[in-house]
């Protein structure tokens, strides 16, 4: 077990296999040392992590989704690296997408879900810049994707 996992499985996370894409596009690609990994969606062990937040889903909710979508970021990152997720030498940079109202305005408080998550899972490796935006509506309904770019051995 790497590193990066042991600490993942002291806070009571495994890693799911990479989720596959699901439309004409690949789940990463890697150039150099470089990962730039497709948007992965809220969804947990009981299917797709659905809501609007300002409406149907709170903030606490929609970063709880948030923080979903960074798992699935890492483990596309571990696929990205053959299995040895300690290949990971830090997390550039997230943009995270927010299923929100219009008035609606602490996107970034959603997202703090994911990169609380990989900062608290990754340490110092775990900080990187980001956006977090708000959309009218995502795919499936989620009620968050993020995507990241992340630098790899």
């Amino acid at each position: 077990m790497s590193n990066f996992e042991a600490k993942l499985a002291e806070m009571g996370v495994t890693l799911p296999d990479a989720p596959a894409p699901a439309a004409n596009y690949v789940p990463f690609v890697v150039v150099g040392d470089i990962v730039y990994v497709s948007g992965q969606i809220s969804t947990d062990e009981n299917g797709l992590i659905t809501g609007k937040v300002g409406d149907d889903m709170a903030t606490e909710e929609g970063a709880a989704a948030a923080r979903r979508c960074a798992i699935s970021l890492l483990a596309q990152v571990k696929a990205a690296c053959g299995g040895d997720l300690d290949r990971l030498v830090r997390v550039i940079k997230l943009t995270g997408f927010v299923n929100s109202t219009a008035d609606y305005t602490d996107q970034p408080k959603v997202v703090n879900g994911a990169s609380d998550f990989l900062v608290e899972a990754l340490g110092e490796a775990g900080r990187h810049s980001r956006s977090a935006v708000s959309a009218a509506s995502l795919p499936l309904g989620v009620a968050v994707e993020i995507e990241g770019i992340f630098q790899i051995a």
